[in-house]
């Protein structure tokens, strides 16, 4: 349930452990003059929230109203309490596993818990992350050849100048190339290492086409399919120890006030 106002805002501050930079800069393929900035934090809820008849499960703040699209220079956030984003990391939600490797510089605020956090990776990562790579990949390039209902863009701006949705198209080969990445090391590299931060780059500047963008996505596609076989990522990520460390981390939290 995502939560916005005063109440949520003031829990989401108190809270967080880590927040960092998720956007497209932290990628390193920012187009100039088109970007937003997207941030990501995790916070520790109040005790009332947790064990109380009240909850909290992530707070959003936009600068520009909801259902509207945001321009250059606004900002996006949420705020996941720290048990709610530990069950999409265990998941392997490609998004959620961003704070976990994005840069020192990327990071606004952290905690020792947050830094606690990003070294233990490890601990979360598995072979389950390549299959929530391979299902996003998989609906992104349905939309975009029109084998999935759903709308696949809201930028009809960018289908005017290139004929489709550039933005929509990087997105989807990107989710292909950090799921290979992080089956095959383990890890993400952010900003995205060369040539594929590049050809991305190309491709929201409308300098690679949709077919192009097309056989891309299914090529990234087969190699998470093997990927899922063969990696040497653990099959299932290490739930006892998350939880073990949820509980402690609470708690400390709330005994420090």
């Amino acid at each position: 349930m995502k939560h916005s106002g005063p109440e949520f805002a003031r829990i989401a501050e108190r809270g967080t452990i880590l927040r960092c930079q998720v956007g497209s800069g932290v990628h390193g393929v920012t187009v100039q003059g088109r970007n937003d900035r997207d941030e990501m934090g995790i916070c520790v809820e109040p005790p009332e929230y947790v064990i109380g008849l009240r909850s909290f499960e992530q707070y959003v703040h936009r600068t520009r109203p909801e259902h509207s699209r945001s321009g250059p220079g606004d900002l996006d956030l949420t705020v996941y309490s720290l048990r709610k984003w530990t069950r999409l990391a265990l998941e392997g939600n490609p998004t959620v596993l961003l704070p976990l490797f994005v840069p020192e510089e990327e990071i606004v605020s952290a905690t020792p818990a947050g830094h606690d956090l990003r070294a233990q990776s490890h601990r979360l990562v598995s072979r389950r992350a390549g299959e929530r790579f391979l299902g996003y990949l998989r609906a992104q390039r349905d939309r975009m050849e029109g084998a999935r209902g759903g709308r696949h863009t809201n930028r009809p701006e960018l289908v005017e100048k290139y004929g489709f949705d550039t933005k929509f198209a990087y997105h989807m080969v990107r989710l292909g190339m950090q799921g290979v990445e992080l089956l095959e090391t383990g890890r993400l590299t952010l900003p995205m290492p060369e040539p594929d931060r590049t050809w991305l780059r190309e491709l929201r500047r409308g300098e690679h086409s949709r077919t192009e963008a097309l056989e891309r996505a299914r090529e990234l596609e087969q190699r998470l399919v093997s990927l899922r076989e063969t990696s040497d990522l653990p099959e299932e990520p290490d739930t006892a120890w998350a939880d073990d460390w949820l509980v402690r981390t609470y708690r400390r939290t709330w005994e420090q006030g």
